[in-house]
């Protein structure tokens, strides 16, 4: 069975840090590549240990846009 989630990398300093969405999982890695592997390894883990029932579907859209707020101070 294959289950599709969302991730989403940042850039943080010297990593690429990897987000699963749905589940919450983070890794990091070097590049991006290897922030993928990393976070593929660590969702396959995490679904190994708390098991696949209930699990949240992606919803298939993302939308990723920069954000600018104000700061008052």
């Amino acid at each position: 069975m294959v289950k599709r989630f969302t991730a989403a990398i940042s850039k943080e300093e010297a990593w690429y840090v990897a987000r699963c969405v749905e589940l919450g999982v983070v890794s990091q890695g070097k590049t991006i590549e290897e922030a993928q592997a990393n976070l593929k390894e660590a969702v396959e883990l995490y679904l190994e240990s708390f098991g696949t029932e209930d699990l949240p579907e992606t919803t298939g859209e993302v939308v990723l846009y920069p954000l600018e707020v104000s700061l008052s101070g």
